[in-house]
């Protein structure tokens, strides 16, 4: 192929005694006119190359029935009101509705309603305790900026709004729908400049009030990148505060007596450990923490007595399983009035349910009707009740919830089930386990139509491997078209992410990263090992952390896959965090301003593994022009370094998206995106899909 013209730079930095070239430092600048031309030509060269892919119709067409999958969130209740999401087949985005006591049902926010372009989205809502009032963000062209809305839930009338800097803010309620607390960004012209990102602060906020006027609460001295969580109790006594700098895997936590002198109390502070705390309506204090317990433990504590505070004070309810990870908790009434603890443990990347006595006297019972899958949450109503929701799906099954009772605790029941827009195609799954580098065992799940290695096939691996991100099964349209054309789907679970704790976790963090890459490339080896598929058959993909691990695996064993798809990724490991939010990472990753972590980074940033000459594979590289969390540049900048470098016949090609994010998108841009993937590897590891339907022309 004949690629754009990309001018390389003499540049050669000395950071710490290493000399890093930097060829195409031009390509970060969005306003040079280089940069504008050479993405243009970019656009010409994929739009052409995809445009012609023979698969792209059949998976269109596929994709167009499985994406449009419903999903239905879980419910949050107050007062008899049922608050939740869902999304019909047809609709661009989840509309936000309120279920009745009665059972009627209205709809709260619709995105699509308030951007029939369907580039706005609904980010994250909380209402209040009574249930008759919705805060609510909305972001536009997919910048995430989380503008902030109240309104009435009975009349539907918005009370206020915007208000603007409320990027990744929770919202606490006080009893009364009057106040609330909530994180607000401080305006830019206070901050310095490039910091307008950064400086959050916890705010106390009257309904209709000039947020002008808000009261500080906390945050005045913090790091810059810090993120805070808070959270009231019902009867609006106590307030938790939590603050973590980044996305670093600790964090400190104050306890305030709003019924007292308001001031926020030492709970957990400069401790090397995530506690998640709440005053739950029986009175007492909960903390769900890895504290002393890298699988998560659950403890009780009295929020009215700091000695009891103390990690050698506190009750232990759910005590560290040796074989599970807990994920999340609910309170319910048992059937004799006695509390218990509906529990959520990951067990092997795959979710279980079990309950437990909240006194902490131990496990009651295990849920056993609860298929295979991953379990999203469990909730219950803040005033108590025997029943539970679980937010549940699996790899055939888009997300829906089930009802529980302490009735019959063994039971799970239908409560609100996703349709499907068409049939899904029946998939065998298989688990699995690689062997990595270093002998530690990788499971990974194989999705495919016979469920055993009979034949090698055209194959996607996909893992993500960091930030304490869990990959257990989940509804997957592009898993099920691929599966479905006849090719095989594997995920590995790697290290880095959360499947085993905490300890999982940091084995593939910063000095340890090449561990997760290293996991991937078992992962790999094992499938072609055991006749899955072969090297020339073999597709790996990842989105952001996990563009960075299939940019790993194209720098470093090149020969080992066919075809890859690096979408919104991280790939100048040396600059990236001085773009997006980068700096908030530095904990996962390392900072290049310190010698010994740039070391660290040099090691496996991709965009400094390049070597001219190397026959690279098929790369399709797929950036969002809006995403203000991960800089376009990074794809920018690797594709052109490969481009310049290979000696394949196979394509390097970057696909731009305009007014979309990092995050959330319509569904019908959720298509178009996926087919070009996923023809994309089907043209270079051999896959070919049926014939489509005579609808599929106009897609």
């Amino acid at each position: 192929m004949r690629y754009p013209d990309a001018p390389r730079l003499d540049l050669v930095e000395d950071l710490h005694g290493h000399l890093v070239a930097d060829p195409y430092r031009w390509l970060e600048d969005d306003d040079d006119p280089r940069t504008a031309a050479w993405a243009a030509a970019q656009d010409e060269l994929a739009g052409g190359l995809l445009a012609g892919l023979p698969a792209r119709a059949a998976f269109a067409d596929r994709l167009g029935e499985l994406v449009h999958a419903g999903a239905v969130g879980i419910p949050v209740w107050r007062r008899g009101r049922a608050f939740s999401t869902r999304r019909d087949p047809g609709q661009e985005h989840a509309v936000l509705r309120v279920t009745e006591p009665d059972g009627s049902v209205r709809v709260l926010v619709d995105p699509t309603a308030l951007d029939p372009a369907g580039t706005t989205t609904l980010d994250a809502w909380s209402p209040s305790w009574e249930g008759d009032r919705l805060a609510y963000q909305l972001s536009v062209g997919g910048d995430e900026e989380s503008q902030l809305f109240v309104l009435d839930v009975g009349t539907g009338e918005v009370l206020e709004g915007p208000v603007d800097r409320c990027r990744y803010s929770p919202v606490a309620w006080l009893p009364g729908g009057e106040e609330l607390f909530y994180v607000r960004r401080l305006a830019p012209e206070l901050v310095p400049a490039g910091e307008e990102q950064y400086h959050r602060r916890v705010w106390r906020h009257r309904v209709g009030s000039d947020p002008g006027s808000d009261v500080l609460v906390h945050g005045e001295g913090a790091d810059p990148a810090t993120y805070f969580g808070v959270r009231t109790s019902a009867d609006g006594r106590w307030l938790v505060v939590s603050a973590s700098i980044g996305t670093a895997p600790r964090d400190d936590v104050w306890l305030a007596d709003l019924a007292g002198d308001g001031a926020l109390r030492e709970l957990q502070v400069g401790v090397d450990a995530q506690t998640t705390a709440w005053v739950a309506r029986d009175g007492r204090l909960w903390l769900h923490t890895d504290r002393d317990a890298p699988r998560n433990r659950l403890v009780v504590a009295d929020p009215a007595d700091p000695a009891s505070w103390a990690p050698e004070a506190w009750q232990e309810v759910i005590g560290q399983q040796d074989d599970g990870v807990l994920t999340d908790a609910a309170l319910v009434d048992g059937p004799d009035g006695g509390l218990r603890v509906l529990a959520v443990h990951a067990m092997d990347a795959t979710d279980r349910l079990s309950l437990w006595a909240a006194d902490g006297s131990g496990r009651l019972a295990d849920v056993t009707a609860l298929r295979p899958g991953s379990v999203s949450g469990v909730s219950s109503p803040p005033e108590g009740g025997t029943t539970a929701w679980v937010g549940y799906t699996d790899y055939a099954t888009p997300p829906s919830v089930l009802r529980w009772d302490a009735a019959d605790p063994d039971a799970l029941g239908a409560y609100e089930q996703a349709p499907v827009a068409g049939a899904v195609p029946d998939v065998q799954v298989r688990e699995v386990h690689a062997t990595s580098a270093d002998g530690t065992p990788v499971h990974v799940f194989v999705l495919s139509g016979t469920g055993t290695p009979d034949t090698p096939r055209p194959t996607v691996l996909y893992g993500y491997g960091g930030f304490n991100v869990s990959l257990t099964p989940a509804y997957s349209a592009q898993a099920l078209a691929w599966v479905a054309a006849g090719g095989v789907w594997a995920v590995a679970n790697l290290r880095g992410g959360s499947e085993h704790g905490e300890e999982w976790h940091r084995a593939g963090m910063r000095e340890r990263k090449q561990n997760v890459f290293d996991d991937f490339t078992a992962a790999a080896e094992h499938l072609i090992g055991e006749g899955w598929t072969t090297p020339a058959q073999l597709a790996v993909m990842g989105g952001s952390n996990g563009g960075l691990l299939v940019g790993a695996m194209t720098t470093q064993h090149p020969d080992l896959v066919a075809a890859v798809v690096c979408s919104a990724p991280l790939l100048d490991m040396v600059r990236y965090e001085l773009f997006g939010l980068g700096r908030t990472w530095n904990d996962e990753y390392g900072t290049a301003a310190d010698p010994v972590e740039l070391g660290w980074l040099l090691g496996y940033s991709p965009y400094h593994r390049v070597v001219e000459g190397t026959a690279y594979p098929a790369v399709l590289f797929t950036t969002f022009e809006s995403d203000t969390r991960v800089h376009p540049l990074h794809a920018r900048k690797l594709a052109a370094a490969l481009q310049h470098a290979t000696t394949a016949e196979a394509p390097v090609v970057l696909r731009r998206e305009l007014s979309v994010g990092h995050g959330a998108r319509a569904v019908s841009r959720t298509v178009g995106l996926a087919a070009d993937q996923l023809a994309f590897v089907a043209a270079f590891t051999g896959l070919s899909p049926a014939a489509p339907s005579p609808s599929a022309a106009a897609r």
